[in-house]
């Protein structure tokens, strides 16, 4: 009778044990009522990080050291109530710094007012900022800091080199949300768009990486952490981002930096164009191959002077309004046109008084026309 209760006494005991504990990767883990615990949710009670996969390491090793050098810059101008009272507002936008000696790269429309430029930068230091040189054509700026400490910069990547596909990172400041990183891909290349005061900018990068109102001037970079653009503009509702970001190639801001160095003025030619091809070349009586259609030619500008002619009447041709009877431009230095943005990659190459020859139809007859080219920063 005594072997038999502590037989049950026995198999009590380590029941309550067996449903009151368990090993788990070597852990001892307690089960509890509800009510005791006060845990509405399951989970391990050893803390372990999630693992990370390779492209998530990457984003973040780019963006801690990337944050880092990337800037908010702030411009005062002053507006007008809607009674005409004078007020002071303050735009913002982002930057990066390029040399250890606080030089910063940006869009030329985040410096608006170039006497009252403020950057901060990461760790929360402010500097006054002094306009260095502005490339309104391509929307640049490099303004000059004079940092009080040791500074991170960023390393300039090759944009002739990328590929639609291919991942980049975006970091900025939009809303004023300091150190912001987002990620996509490159959408498309060589996209034109109309910019601040209606200018039209060539040959710009397309992206899904989320860009916002404060993004512009910041970096657009590769996975391997190199600046390949510059975030310049938005495509959506109320400044908002839809997916549609496009940024200036960075090989246009190292023609800037070059020509600064050596003294020299970026080029302007002063034509917009639309490329013409296929059934709309047929459709105008203009060669087969098509080209590049000049629509405006702008007064006083190396390609009036050179004779250059723009188009006289608007006409319908299929689903798109064009202006006909100008210049149709077939190659560039010899070299047929094959690419919508053939025109800035030529200037690319050129600088302030260069010539650059242009293979024209014009009058049912191709003519060469050699132009000499005028100073950008004086538009």
């Amino acid at each position: 009778m005594k072997m038999r209760v502590l037989l049950i006494t026995a198999l009590l005991v380590g029941g309550f044990f067996l449903l009151t504990s368990r090993t788990e990767w070597g852990q001892r883990r307690v089960f509890q009522p509800m009510s005791k615990a006060g845990r509405f949710w399951t989970g391990p009670d050893v803390a372990r990080s999630a693992g990370l996969s390779p492209d998530e390491q990457n984003n973040i090793d780019i963006y801690k050291s990337a944050h880092l050098a990337t800037v908010n810059i702030t411009s005062t101008i002053y507006r007008r109530t809607i009674f005409w009272e004078i007020y002071p507002a303050k735009d913002q936008g982002s930057g990066f710094i390029i040399s250890e000696d606080g030089k910063i790269l940006t869009n030329s429309h985040v410096v608006a007012n170039e006497h009252q430029l403020e950057v901060t930068l990461s760790d929360q230091s402010k500097y006054k900022a002094v306009l260095l040189s502005r490339d309104e054509t391509n929307d640049l700026a490099l303004l000059q800091i004079t940092p009080r400490k040791s500074v991170k910069v960023l390393r300039l990547g090759d944009s002739d080199a990328l590929q639609v596909g291919q991942k980049v990172l975006a970091i900025g400041n939009p809303f004023g949300l300091n150190g912001t990183l987002t990620t996509g891909v490159v959408s498309a290349l060589a996209r034109d768009i109309r910019g601040e005061n209606d200018r039209l900018l060539e040959g710009l990068i397309q992206t899904d990486a989320a860009i916002n109102m404060g993004n512009s001037g910041g970096p657009l970079l590769n996975s391997a952490g190199d600046v390949i653009g510059i975030n310049t503009a938005i495509l959506g509702p109320n400044g908002g981002s839809i997916g549609i970001g496009f940024a200036m190639p960075i090989n246009r801001a190292k023609l800037l930096l070059d020509d600064l160095q050596a003294g020299r003025k970026r080029p302007r030619l002063g034509v917009s164009v639309v490329p013409v091809a296929g059934d709309y070349a047929d459709a105008l009586n203009l060669p087969a191959q098509g080209g590049l259609l000049i629509q405006d030619v702008e007064s006083g500008s190396p390609a009036d002077r050179a004779g250059l002619r723009g188009g006289r009447q608007t006409v319908q041709v299929g689903n798109a309004e064009l202006k006909v009877g100008g210049d149709l431009i077939m190659a560039i230095e010899g070299k047929p046109v094959d690419r919508d943005d053939a025109i800035s990659r030529a200037l690319s190459r050129k600088h302030s008084g260069d010539s650059l020859e242009l293979t024209v139809f014009r009058n049912g007859r191709t003519v060469n026309v050699r132009v000499k080219l005028g100073d950008a920063s004086a538009i």
